[in-house]
């Protein structure tokens, strides 16, 4: 069961047992996969987002060109909160989390995908996001179970892939959390 606890942030950095309370809460079972995404203003929004929805972890894929200084400042420094994981391989990732139960989904508009908003997301799933130019791979679309997009009404017809992590990661944490709080 899924509680909040009511710390500040210097409670956090000055005592080490409410600290330990916060890092040993259960998190959310939800994986965001980031598919060859190399900016990092990008990863180090995504793992602020992770550590807002309280996720399991994020698995950085692919060749990491990573500036560390923006790194830490886009994710202002919450990196120590949150599990991150670096893969040089996207699909043995996925594979090795579709051999353990996850279900996945690949956030990209492809003929298959649908809106996020009409599915149902179960626990646990996977959030597969891809490079910012190129988006999810053919090999790691080819895994997931589901594609999803976010239905676009401007003109544009992308957003930014942290901002559109953002959104369908809202959405799949708050259905999961009520699961598993029900």
């Amino acid at each position: 069961m899924h509680s909040k606890i009511q710390l500040n942030k210097e409670d956090l950095r000055e005592n080490k047992p409410a600290r330990d309370v916060y890092l040993n809460q259960p998190k959310t079972p939800l994986i965001v996969v980031l598919d060859n995404v190399t900016n990092s203003y990008n990863i180090g929004s995504f793992i602020r987002l992770a550590d807002a929805f309280a996720i399991e972890k994020i698995i950085v894929c692919g060749e990491l060109t990573i500036s560390d200084k923006k790194l830490k400042k886009a994710s202002r420094n919450e990196a120590k909160w949150v599990c991150i994981e670096y893969s040089d391989s996207t699909t043995s990732s996925l594979q090795t989390l579709i051999d353990k139960g996850y279900t996945v989904f690949g956030v990209e508009l492809c003929h298959e995908s649908v809106d996020y908003k009409d599915i149902t997301y179960p626990s646990p799933c996977v959030l597969v996001l891809g490079n910012e130019r190129k988006g999810v791979s053919e090999a790691a679309l080819k895994l997931t179970h589901h594609q999803i997009h976010i239905p676009m009404f401007g003109m544009g017809n992308s957003l930014n892939v942290s901002t559109a992590g953002a959104i369908v990661l809202a959405e799949c944490a708050s259905q999961i959390r009520k699961k598993i709080t029900a």
